[in-house]
């Protein structure tokens, strides 16, 4: 069975939909080990409360190749196949890329390439966008901008905040991030350029 590897900075709200699809069968695979760069992150006690392997890796101070490495080693030592972020507010290092060529997964909240990095529903908003949404999409040395394996679309209404927008695309990153796992895991799509093609 395909084993998954977690990053999380904090709440862990996307991992806790990963989790509830992989026990209810929908998603092929188990949780190796869920790992946080900040100890206050209550994903890992979430993590915890299912009786999963949840490990504090703290970053503060620490040089991001160097803790890279140690990132790697965790997710080496449990065997990981497939690195899914979910939330996890640090930059990894091009070398930490290269350790698991098309293996990491990112969920973004925005349609990439629109609105990449920081505060993207911020971005949407003060952009005045009609639609908006998220984006599942491969890993690569550059900001969101891996390529795209699922998207789908939110509207933006005249009456959002930050809080309200980002509510409603956050209950549609749950549900295309688990999606976007089963189509990898499941070889099921090909690579024609930047585009993902799927089957």
């Amino acid at each position: 069975m395909k084993r998954l590897g977690i990053l999380i900075s904090g709440r862990g709200s996307n991992f806790e939909a990963i989790a509830n699809n992989v026990t209810a069968g929908n998603i092929e695979a188990e949780i190796a080990v869920v790992l946080s760069n900040r100890s206050a992150a209550a994903g890992l006690d979430l993590a915890r409360a299912r009786g999963l392997n949840a490990e504090c890796l703290p970053s503060k101070g620490l040089d991001r190749e160097i803790y890279d490495r140690m990132l790697v080693e965790s997710l080496e030592r449990n065997r990981v196949d497939l690195v899914c972020l979910a939330g996890f507010m640090r930059l990894l290092s091009g070398w930490f890329i290269r350790q698991f060529p098309g293996r990491i997964l990112n969920i973004h909240p925005s349609l990439l390439p629109a609105f990449p990095g920081l505060d993207a529903q911020h971005q949407a908003l003060a952009h005045g966008v009609k639609i908006t949404g998220c984006t599942v999409h491969f890993v690569d040395e550059d900001l969101d901008a891996g390529p795209i394996i699922l998207q789908t679309a939110v509207p933006v209404e005249d009456s959002d905040t930050v809080e309200s927008l980002s509510a409603r695309i956050l209950r549609e990153e749950h549900r295309i991030y688990s999606e976007a796992i089963r189509v990898v895991l499941g070889g099921r799509y090909c690579l024609q350029g930047r585009r993902i093609v799927l089957d």
